[in-house]
């Protein structure tokens, strides 16, 4: 337990003792990119030490020393929880960042503010290790807000550009509804449980569906679930980098996470499980639909990533919150190494990232070129790769689980297009004739590209294995099942492939034709940003513009002046006016009259 506790205590003093460092004048006199690279890489091999303490014993630790805050009944302190998710996380994320932090100092080396940017990516790991340490709702929402507001600022790192800015600005919008979620199912915990602490919330809430909901929706936000997706592939317009960290170990998994934190009281509920099923497959095939068209490689890749979220939310549907979080942490590795090989590429290309515009690189880029594609071979769920460790095990509990068949048949045919784009990938980018001019030279020389891509690779193909190895079951396994459900997962691989390989090849020799439908619908995202950014917008402005000339004309220019006046008037008129219909007024005035007329001609 000591050792368990002073490891973690070193990797966090070594993480935050870079923060501190660039606060003050001594970057200047070191390499800073350099020396974060190095803090992180000793973290890393840091936490190997409590994740075995952990393989041998299984002992949770809960760690509470300080005391924020009383407010009434409630004590707000700080609570760090490693248990089985926080101390399996912790290694993958330091592993990933290490690699994604050494890729950054060649990729963005020309750029003047690379100090910044490191302290950026650093900060974006810190908060993310937060969430996944905390023990209560209050420093999760902490880690929950740091992933948001780090992610805004590095979509938007290059801000001198139009689409970067309204990227960062989409994806902090999107997430604010999210947020709503969370902060109501915070205060459904906070009056009815009377505490945010996890055991106590276990402990008093019978499973509610309110505040569940709104943790479902928190993570529709927060993972890119179908209505809330746009803005992960709009987050592309940020560095290669940025979109490596930000789809594999941080960002995007928190919601995810989030779930899994909750699963002793989700478990128990058979709405929100069904909810759960339902959104992850639609958002599975609806994205893995939008990424067979896209020709932005990048693009590609982010629609990759919603359709795994999409596919981890099923996993969660069928109450399995351990084989949604292996796949988690064995996403991390090859989605990185798929995002680094696309930040090579195009790099390399000039700043191209139209797969039309590429092809040949097999031959110029041999080694890039063998890791995207064991990228995308572990990204499908080919055997012993790190994806298939995860993928042909939620297929197969999904094949032998008893819900909703319609939202199953829709995940497996998302995972048979997951082979489909990303064999598209492999044919455009690295098979067939360069189509970029010849006047571009590639190179794979430096290490600080290499080593890193490297590394993942390795990861991603061992990882898996070993992640795998300890991941405890949650139900009764079944022993027995017939054939054709254990290669399930294969079969529609390699059906996949087929496929696309066949559709592939036919481009070469097709005329220019008129788009069907179907491929209208898949190039334009399925209608949602022209119908969510684009029309509704549009019907709104133009319904509150004619509301407010509306209101204008009624209140302004009709009953402040014109009916105003007429009004006045009248009242004058009907107090002033001696006309009442009355004879004495009528004699009176006439005496009046008599009168007045003598004395104005005596005078």
């Amino acid at each position: 337990m000591n050792t368990l506790s002073s490891s973690i205590l070193l990797i966090i003093t070594l993480l935050v003792l870079p923060m501190a460092i660039s606060f003050t004048n001594m970057t200047k006199h070191m390499d800073f990119p350099k020396y974060v690279t190095s803090c992180i890489k000793c973290a890393f091999f840091i936490s190997l030490v409590p994740l075995s303490s952990f393989f041998n014993s299984s002992t949770k630790l809960i760690i509470t020393n300080w005391q924020w805050v009383s407010i009434g009944s409630i004590k707000f302190s700080l609570s760090l929880q490693f248990d089985f998710f926080s101390i399996i996380f912790l290694p993958v994320a330091l592993y990933v960042t290490w690699s994604i932090m050494e890729f950054s100092m060649w990729y963005m080396h020309s750029d003047p503010n690379l100090t910044r940017f490191i302290k950026y990516l650093l900060m974006f790991l810190i908060t993310m290790i937060i969430l996944t340490t905390a023990n209560n709702l209050f420093q999760l929402f902490i880690g929950w807000e740091g992933v948001g507001i780090m992610s805004f600022l590095l979509i938007g790192w290059w801000h001198g550009r139009t689409d970067a800015n309204t990227a960062a600005l989409q994806a902090i919008l999107y997430n604010r509804i999210g947020d709503i979620g969370f902060i109501a199912a915070m205060a459904w915990y906070c009056t009815k449980t009377n505490s945010w602490d996890f055991q106590q919330i276990f402990l008093m809430d019978n499973s509610n569906t309110p505040p569940l909901a709104g943790l479902l929706l928190a993570a529709t936000g927060k993972s890119a679930q179908f209505s809330l997706h746009p803005w992960l592939p709009s987050a592309m317009e940020g560095p290669t980098p940025v979109s490596a960290l930000l789809h594999s170990s941080t960002m995007v998994v928190a919601g995810v996470f989030l779930l899994i934190r909750f699963h002793p009281l989700i478990s128990n509920n058979s709405t929100i499980l069904t909810a759960m099923l339902c959104l992850g497959a639609m958002t599975t095939l609806f994205t893995a639909i939008c990424a067979l068209t896209q020709n932005d490689i990048k693009k590609i890749v982010a629609f990759s990533t919603s359709s795994q979220l999409g596919f981890m939310m099923v996993t969660l549907g069928i109450n399995q919150p351990y084989l949604a979080f292996l796949h988690i942490c064995t996403h991390a590795f090859f989605k990185a190494m798929l995002f680094l090989c696309a930040g090579s590429i195009i790099h390399n290309l000039n700043d191209e990232q139209d797969i039309r515009k590429m092809g040949g690189m097999a031959k110029t880029m041999p080694l890039t070129s063998s890791c995207l594609t064991i990228a995308s071979l572990a990204l499908t769920g080919v055997p012993f790769l790190t994806g298939f460790y995860s993928k042909d095990l939620i297929i197969e509990t999904a094949n032998t689980c008893y819900t909703n068949a319609w939202a199953l048949l829709i995940t497996l045919m998302a995972t048979s297009m997951t082979a489909v784009y990303s064999m598209r990938i492999i044919y455009f980018v690295l098979m067939t004739k360069p189509r970029f001019p010849p006047t571009i030279t590639t190179n794979e020389s430096n290490p600080l590209m290499i080593n890193p891509i490297k590394r993942l690779a390795l990861g991603s193909i061992l990882a898996g294995f070993f992640i795998s190895y300890n991941i405890p079951p949650t139900t009764i396994q079944v022993m027995t099942m017939p054939w054709y459900l254990k290669i399930m997962a294969l079969l529609i691989t390699m059906t996949g492939f087929a496929i696309a390989l066949d559709l592939n090849h036919s481009t070469n020799n097709l005329k220019p034709t008129k788009p069907s439908p179907m491929s209208l619908f898949s190039t334009s995202l399925g209608y949602f940003p022209t119908t969510m950014h684009r029309l509704l917008p549009l019907k709104m402005l133009n319904t509150s513009i004619k509301t407010a000339l509306t209101m204008l004309d009624l209140i302004w220019l009709e009953k402040a002046i014109p009916k105003a006046t007429s009004t006045i008037h009248t009242l004058a008129s009907s107090i002033l006016s001696g006309q009442k219909g009355k004879v004495k007024l009528y004699f009176l005035s006439f005496l009046v009259t008599l009168i007045a007329i003598p004395m104005i001609l005596l005078i």
